[in-house]
């Protein structure tokens, strides 16, 4: 597809599966928001990070442990950064009609949005399991990452009837 048909698609475009495409694209904003700040704060920006002051929260607790530090050797959040990067250019690839044009697509922001739910769920476990604290800018990112699952749903099964009955 050309860009400015492209362009023109996803900005002014009406379809049930552009608005949940730019939901997804605007939750997995809010989880970049939350992975930002905590990356502020692992890479020693900011001295610690603000937290309501309710029981079980302690986010410095949470980002500070070791198990923050050891994929890759780098701090989590980064990581997160990289990965929600990913999931939103997987739900802008593409035009209005991509569930039939490239199918793959809706399929393959469906794997990555129940991936990344999974890890968030496992992520928010250990953070009670290994810390017996949580910290609520994670769990803000957690909770943003579920919402996407039902949101890729649809289109991802038109893509994959229109797959099946070519």
């Amino acid at each position: 597809m050309k860009g400015e048909r492209l362009s023109q698609q996803l900005r002014e475009g009406a379809s049930q599966y552009l608005e949940r495409r730019r939901a997804i694209v605007g939750l997995s904003l809010v989880s970049v928001a939350s992975m930002g700040i905590i990356t502020l704060y692992q890479v020693g920006l900011i001295e610690h990070l603000p937290e309501p002051p309710l029981p079980y929260l302690n986010a410095d607790k949470v980002d500070a442990s070791a198990e923050a530090y050891e994929k890759l050797s780098v701090p989590d959040a980064t990581l997160g950064l990289l990965s929600y990067s990913v999931t939103i250019t997987l739900a802008a690839m593409g035009g209005k009609d991509r569930a039939r044009q490239q199918s793959y697509l809706p399929l393959a922001l469906l794997a990555k949005v129940l991936v990344d739910s999974a890890q968030a769920s496992k992520l928010t476990v250990d953070q009670w399991t290994k810390h017996r604290a949580f910290c609520s800018w994670c769990l803000l990112a957690a909770s943003a990452t579920l919402a996407t699952v039902p949101l890729a749903v649809p289109e991802a099964r038109a893509a994959y009837d229109h797959y099946r009955n070519r």
